[in-house]
């Protein structure tokens, strides 16, 4: 096992002895897997992702203005926008989603995505960890804040099951952690397994000229052969030790401080953050805007070996379009994702990585069917509505040109089967190998099944359930 208390990575991280100081970047949802003898596993070529992009949609985007418009529908459902026709014959998405209709052969629509939380807190942490948020006894969904007592994130549950000691993070979450005020939204870190599983955080604009990660970068006069001539003194000072003879504490230190050299000398990680080394042309097809330029980030994060990549875009509830629903996507929003994910897979499928890159794209709900105008306001949006949302899949053999899943007439509820948030964690498990049995503990030393739910088979078989 893995150690379960050690440094915060979105902490101070500093290894003085050696010279190197840097804040690290550091419905139901069922209980167990479900139908393991029913080809689910087999029929999901598992194993086949090396890596995995999660790009996090928070706020919830509205599957109506998206990926899947309902035109039929009365007005006051089906909104401002027209659906466009796609490279794929006889499916339809939003008009201001015009590259993404061009690649739709590369993607996988699941328009039944579905659970039973509406507010944003509570539904970030099913959307990361694939569980229920706990609620305090006595206490309300707004006292529900990030707590060291919640289920980890999916990217640190796989830093548990498979941790790293070659300098290069299981995951990095970009670019900025999901705070507003008091609260701080729950299922971004490692919960119980402790902080040093937390995904390495990145808060800061790729956008910006000044985009550097000072962390990745070592002390003025301080070079790689004076870093080993101080490693060799601080070993002699302490005692060459065999790290199953250190307690704890001192252990996970002592592991943070070899994580630091290897990842500082090793040169991979830190160029990746490097996004000035790409050509003005390869930014621009990004755009030149925050989301663009950390789904660039991301792949270049991806090339560098980084097995998870969460990609958000913007500040947290960036999609909570309760107010001027249309405006804010038609400007903004949805311009913004269709350059920056229609320039992401080119690269992926022209590199070769697509194949062994899952990618998924989806918020923590949808939006409600019937359009509503807020008090006071006068532009009329789209409140919470966690009974169905779409999301997109792609990459490491996923079926490309399909939509998985039927909604009703107005995308309020599913009338195919629903599949949850636990189904997409441990599809995404799948894909990278993780065990079907696999088991993660809590401080108290009870198993937890890590896949609690089903993968969802049509993806990669194109047969509906």
């Amino acid at each position: 096992m893995s150690p379960r208390y050690a440094f915060n990575r979105r902490g101070l991280f500093h290894a003085s002895a050696l010279g190197v100081v840097g804040s690290m970047l550091p419905p139901d949802v069922p209980d167990a897997c479900a139908d393991r003898s029913g080809g689910n596993v087999a029929a999901s070529n598992g194993g086949k992702a090396k890596s995995v992009l999660h790009v996090h949609l928070s706020g919830g985007p509205s599957q109506l203005d998206m990926f899947d418009p309902k035109p039929e529908a009365p007005s006051e459902v089906r909104g401002e926008f027209k659906p466009i026709s796609t490279a794929v014959p006889g499916i339809a998405v939003c008009e201001h989603l015009p590259l993404l209709a061009k690649q739709m052969q590369r993607w996988s629509i699941v328009r039944t995505l579905a659970h039973r939380e509406h507010n944003h807190l509570l539904a970030t942490h099913v959307a990361l960890t694939g569980r229920p948020t706990p609620i305090p006894r006595g206490g309300t969904d707004l006292d529900r804040v990030e707590s060291r007592n919640d289920f980890p994130n999916f990217a640190s549950a796989l830093d548990y099951v498979r941790p790293r000691s070659d300098g290069i993070p299981t995951a990095v979450s970009l670019p900025n952690y999901f705070i507003e005020g008091p609260l701080t939204w729950p299922g971004q870190h490692a919960g119980f397994l402790g902080a040093t599983h937390d995904p390495w955080q990145i808060n800061g604009d790729p956008n910006a000229d000044g985009f550097r990660m000072q962390a990745l970068s070592m002390r003025e006069g301080i070079t790689q052969k004076r870093m080993y001539s101080r490693r060799e003194l601080l070993e002699k000072l302490q005692g060459v030790r065999k790290e199953d003879q250190l307690n704890g504490g001192a252990g996970s230190f002592r592991q943070q401080q070899e994580i630091a050299i290897k990842l500082l000398t090793s040169g991979k990680v830190v160029k990746a953050f490097d996004v000035h080394r790409e050509s003005d042309a390869t930014r621009d097809r990004y755009g030149r805007n925050q989301f663009g330029q950390s789904l660039l980030l991301a792949r270049r994060l991806i090339e560098a070996g980084i097995p998870v990549v969460q990609a958000a875009m913007g500040i947290v509830q960036t999609w909570d379009t309760h107010t001027d629903n249309w405006g804010k996507l038609k400007n903004r929003l949805l311009p913004q994702l269709d350059q920056g994910l229609a320039a992401l897979m080119d690269d992926l499928d022209s590199s070769g990585r697509l194949k062994q890159t899952l990618v998924v794209v989806m918020g923590e709900f949808g939006r409600t069917p019937k359009v509503s105008t807020l008090p006071g306001q006068t532009l009329p949006g789209r409140d919470h509505w966690a009974h169905t949302y779409s999301g997109l899949f792609a990459g490491a053999g996923v079926r490309g040109g399909q939509v998985v899943g039927k909604t009703d007439s107005q995308a309020a509820y599913p009338v195919t089967r629903s599949f949850s948030p636990a189904d997409c964690l441990t599809t995404v498990f799948n894909s990278l190998g993780v065990e079907e049995d696999t088991q993660i503990m809590d401080p108290l030393e009870r198993p937890h099944q890590l896949c609690n739910g089903q993968v969802i088979s049509p993806l990669y078989t194109g047969v509906a359930e």
